[in-house]
């Protein structure tokens, strides 16, 4: 074993844990709850801090009642300046999330210079301030962010701007300083979308307007306001640091570009909500601590199916919060997990073989009152508003299945739909066999047949274990189905095929647009069909309700959805299977997409064309940057070591057969390492080729050569290197194989 593994696994064996307290009063240690929001100036904050008539006008300014003036703005701002100081802040920084799958930030500080006249003379003073004007607006550079040519390298202008309904926070930062986070949009100097947030507020009042039309339609007029809801399961890898710095390919690329899965894996399924690496539970339950504090409301952790994998999941919120919180969550994460000298993967697929990570995004709709539109209730063949909801659903991920397949399209997610673990990039829905049998007994005009005989709870079905000692249990409506893209999970959809690295925010955009348009059509054929009366009758829903289940009925799928035979059937149904991400991209650009982005004014024309030229450039650039990667990795470091092998096999041939011994099992080895070495060598020939080919192109013809050639090549050079990490005595080989990375 090569010395730099050897120290790298004893550093990982010998590292002492890191250990956090938590806070305490007295003798008692503080609750979750006592913890959780201290580092938030939230609205019970505002209300602490600022004149009454400051905070009703800022209010007022959330609800949309009113814009927010320069004087209440200044009024915040010092309030918010004297609350993070007495918390340490020192800067401040508009936070927003730049079309890179990353948010962005720069600090300023509150320091600044005051000049005034004493004695005659003019003199200068250090004071710390923060304007209104500050907390409103900053100017990063938007020619130096991905912007799909909207901005010219010359044209740097850019605006981010306070998101006023996401609170502002605090973060630790060194020698016990801390940094005011403002959560902001991101636009052009023309007001052109540059971020992933300020289109998720535009798509997330579209669909407020369409559902509260709807419900005006029922005769709900109390309602003025929905909220779309999110919670993001987090999945990611924990491995240790000192083995992931030997690994080029982890650090570039996020993923392991050569290397074999080793003898045991995950085939025991012992690891799935196992007990928590005690290393692990310290770092997530910092992290955790620290999710707490900025108001992140994890509520879960456990062990994931894949050895070092794991998932964190939070309490529901308004999706627009629950993005930012998620990526707060990741980078949290990130940084608690170099405390305890550990690397945290978020990519889709960092290792062959095994199971890669997902970010499962259960969504729904909820009212300004609680409700939630997507609770079923124990009789949804008579919850007419849930099943009215339900079927607008149904029609939008039916009519544009491929746009909602091309927001979770990447290079790293490409390694993972359709495997094992992951949806397909066949998109379905799956209802579960109660919520169908309602459905198909609507189509046919006949009574539900419950599938079970035991009486129904408030739940779902009632399940008596005959275990003397336990109580009957409620059984859900729906069983879950995890190899649908798009499952109904009891009172909401979870969009399963969301990968863990992206941000969640443009396909909750996507599927926002698209439900909006279906609302929008669902009331106006209920308009259509109640004429002159009031509120619509029981037979005009049911009839409306009928008329979409029957129309977006191909949508969904009750089965395996990894089987081939379901590949058949969907082909059959006239579902797409876009397998590649710039076919998935291509989806951007179709009349349909573009009249249903452009007419709601989630995008302009001109956004969506950059969203789509922003993807494709991405992609081809990570193939590139793995590629160049793993190029480096063959000739510096894999057949070098073969190199060296094969002459201490032919050394020790000359050696042996000088004193008449037959070195038999030697000459074996070395002809098929020299084979293989030989086809590698061959194969990287292809691979650099192919780069400078790739390289040489633009736009689309870049990224369909990145996506057929470039990863075709890849995978032939990953086959002979992985044959020869097989062969090779493991004392040469550079780099950490999977059984020192994953155990």
């Amino acid at each position: 074993m090569s010395s730099a593994r050897t120290i790298a696994i004893q550093e990982n064996v010998d590292r002492p844990g890191r250990s956090v307290d938590w806070p305490t009063v007295g003798d008692r240690q503080l609750f979750p709850s006592e913890i959780f929001g201290l580092d938030v100036f939230d609205r019970k904050t505002m209300a602490a801090t600022l004149p009454k008539p400051v905070f009703q006008r800022f209010s007022k300014q959330v609800q949309g009642r009113q814009q927010l003036d320069r004087p209440t703005a200044d009024a915040i701002a010092h309030a918010a300046r004297i609350w993070a100081m007495n918390k340490g802040a020192t800067h401040f920084t508009h936070w927003f999330q730049p079309q890179t799958g990353s948010t962005a930030e720069k600090h300023d500080s509150f320091l600044t210079l005051k000049s005034q006249i004493v004695a005659g003379q003019e003199e200068t003073f250090a004071i710390d301030a923060f304007s209104g004007g500050q907390l409103l607006q900053a100017e990063p550079d938007a020619s130096s962010f991905p912007n799909g040519g909207i901005r010219s390298t010359f044209e740097a202008r850019g605006y981010t701007i306070w998101d006023t309904v996401s609170p502002m926070f605090i973060r630790k930062g060194p020698h016990g300083t801390s940094t005011l986070y403002i959560p902001s949009v991101f636009i052009g100097y023309n007001g052109e979308a540059l971020d992933e947030k300020s289109v998720l507020l535009r798509s997330s009042e579209i669909i407020s307007d369409a559902t509260v039309k709807l419900l005006n339609t029922l005769g709900d007029h109390e309602t003025k306001r929905v909220t779309t809801t999110l919670g993001c399961e987090q999945e990611f890898f924990l491995i240790d640091r000192a083995i992931y710095n030997l690994r080029p390919d982890l650090k570039i690329a996020g993923r392991t570009l050569i290397g074999n899965p080793p003898p045991k894996h995950q085939q025991l399924e012992d690891h799935y909500f196992g007990q928590i690496p005690s290393r692990v539970l310290a770092a997530i339950a910092e992290a955790e601590y620290e999710c707490a504090r900025v108001g992140v409301p994890i509520k879960t952790r456990h062990n994931e199916v894949a050895p070092s994998q794991f998932e964190v999941a939070p309490i529901f919120e308004e999706a627009s919060i629950a993005v930012d919180h998620n990526l707060v969550t990741m980078e949290v994460l990130h940084q608690v997990a170099h405390r305890h000298q550990l690397k945290v993967l978020f990519h889709e697929k960092p290792f062959a073989g095994i199971n890669g990570s997902g970010k499962h995004a259960n969504w729904s709709i909820q009212t300004d009152s609680g409700d939630n539109l997507l609770e079923p209730t124990s009789s949804p063949e008579t919850n007419y508003r849930f099943l009215l909801v339900l079927v607008a659903i149904l029609d939008a991920v039916y009519k544009h299945s491929g746009l909602i397949r091309s927001s979770i399209a990447s290079a790293s997610n490409e390694h993972r739909l359709g495997a094992n673990e992951a949806p397909p990039a066949i998109v379905s829905a799956f209802l579960g066999a109660h919520l169908s049998e309602v459905l198909d007994a609507i189509e046919e005009s006949r009574p539900v047949a419950y599938a079970a005989p035991t009486a129904k709870s408030s739940n779902g079905i009632s399940l008596d274990l005959n275990i003397s000692t336990l109580p009957p249990i409620a059984r859900d409506l729906t069983d879950r189905n995890r190899t649908s893209p798009f499952a109904f999970t009891g009172n909401k959809f979870e969009f399963r095929a969301v990968g863990s690295k992206q941000s969640p925010s443009f396909p909750v955009v996507l599927l926002n647009a698209a439900v909006a348009k279906s609302l929008d059509l669902v009331n106006d054929a209920l308009i259509a069909a109640k004429g002159d009366k009031a509120v619509p009758s029981e037979e005009d829903i049911i009839g409306v309700v009928r008329q979409f289940i029957i129309a977006s009925k191909k949508i969904r799928f009750e089965g395996n959805g990894y089987s081939d035979e379901w590949v058949v059937e969907a082909e059959a149904r006239g579902l797409p299977n876009i397998k590649s991400c710039p076919a998935a991209f291509k989806q951007l650009l179709t009349p349909s997409s573009e009249e249903l982005l452009v007419s709601q004014g989630v995008l302009s024309k001109s956004e969506l064309h950059a969203r789509y030229h922003i993807q494709l450039e991405k992609y081809a650039k990570d193939l590139l940057i793995e590629a160049e990667t793993l190029h480096g990795l063959i000739i510096n470091g894999v057949l070098p070591a073969s190199f060296t092998y094969r002459k201490e096999l032919a050394d020790s041939i000359i050696s042996q057969e000088k004193v008449g011994v037959e070195a038999v099992p030697e000459k074996r080895i070395l002809v098929a390492l020299t084979k293989t070495s030989i086809e590698l060598q061959d194969a990287t020939t292809v691979l650099k080729a192919t780069i400078a080919k790739v390289n040489s192109l633009h736009g689309d013809e870049q990224g369909i050569a990145a996506g057929n050639e470039l990863t075709h090549s890849m995978e032939t050079v990953r086959k002979f290197s992985d044959a020869i990490e097989a062969e090779v005595a493991d004392k040469y080989w550079p780099f950490p194989k999977y059984t020192e990375l994953l155990f």
